[in-house]
């Protein structure tokens, strides 16, 4: 879920030749699972090898990563470790959600009601284990760079932005901001135009870039005063937030009060239940490696063809097609080759 602050901060939109040369921490498992809602039969079936094996999230890897790549972007997908013990709560409620889902899902397609299955099924997406080893397996053949965050992957990427290792953190989550993410990309993985849920209608989707300090300027808060915020309205450490406060009235009252404890202080009304610190010190003093490299080499067609074609079933010629995006592509801002992308 993460927190929502879509209606206060600026979001500048971008085009993937703007991100020409730039290097951009993914988070893994949020793209991950976008591929796992999207990418599916008319039915809500997911892409699966002939033995039933999942492969939706390894085709949308492959065939967005050949699309970046030869955009000229460098990516480096950052992958979750142990979530912190405050998640818990958020882990049950996705997992009741998604067996909700499930039910409703299998129903739906009982009754033949199919467009409503489908939507349904997106909802039940489940990250195995063996999906993110496939992914990892697909991204060294690949050449495309990966890293293991000890905790929140969300939050290791925004690290190594604030660090300058990483131009931006890509992910879907306002979350980067209050980790400290000085930049963040927003669709990176979703362009094009997009269905609006149990509609006959869609939306055209573009990057989108959100500056941090642009936004705390904007805002007239600090971040740790965002974080206070994130509280407020709710993050995945605290999924309730506090009933009845949306972003606009959060910031407003932060700004009023200074601090949550002042403002629950003025108004006892309003009070949050679980350890204010704690959830604070997961985002200002997150759980975060310096332990990582940023390296990408050319794609191994041939292992890359072993995999996906011998292994799971993908189509060669589509896969080869994909590769060859890859390595035949030029940098556009800087002219050159992927000779000097991949050194």
């Amino acid at each position: 879920m993460g927190v929502d602050l879509a209606d206060i901060v600026a979001e500048q939109p971008v085009t993937l030749d703007d991100l020409s040369n730039r290097v951009l921490a993914v988070d893994a498992y949020n793209a991950l699972y976008q591929f796992l809602a999207i990418i599916r039969q008319p039915d809500g079936t997911p892409l699966k090898d002939r033995s039933g094996r999942i492969t939706s999230h390894l085709s949308g890897l492959l065939y967005r990563a050949a699309n970046l790549v030869e955009k000229g972007i460098r990516l480096i997908f950052v992958f979750d470790g142990k979530p912190p013990e405050m998640k818990i709560i958020e882990i049950h409620r996705r997992r009741r959600i998604k067996e909700e889902a499930t039910v409703r899902y299998e129903q739906a397609l009982k009754e033949g009601r199919l467009q409503e299955a489908r939507t349904y099924a997106q909802a039940t997406s489940q990250l195995k284990d063996m999906m993110v080893a496939d992914a990892k397996t697909l991204l060294d053949a690949l050449g495309i760079s990966w890293t293991q965050a000890p905790s929140e992957g969300e939050a290791q990427a925004a690290f190594m932005a604030a660090r300058g290792d990483v131009w931006a953190a890509a992910s879907q989550d306002h979350d980067s901001l209050l980790f400290g993410a000085p930049r963040m990309i927003k669709n990176l993985a979703i362009t094009g135009r997009r269905k609006l849920p149990r509609r006959n209608a869609y939306v055209e989707i573009e990057p989108r870039l959100i500056e941090l300090a642009k936004t705390l300027q904007d805002l007239s808060i600090s971040r740790e005063q965002l974080v206070d915020v994130g509280v407020l309205i709710g993050t995945d450490f605290n999924p309730d937030g506090v009933r009845g406060i949306g972003p606009k009235t959060a910031v407003k009252l932060i700004r009023e009060h200074g601090n949550l404890e002042n403002l629950m202080r003025s108004k006892p009304e309003i009070s949050v239940s679980l350890d204010i610190n704690s959830i604070r010190k997961i985002f200002l003093e997150p759980n975060v490696t310096s332990d990582y490299s940023l390296k990408w080499s050319k794609p191994d067609e041939e292992k890359v063809v072993a995999f996906l074609c011998q292994e799971r079933d993908f189509s060669e010629e589509r896969v080869r097609k994909a590769i060859a995006k890859m390595m035949g592509s030029t940098l556009r801002a800087s002219k050159t080759t992927l000779e000097s992308y991949f050194s």
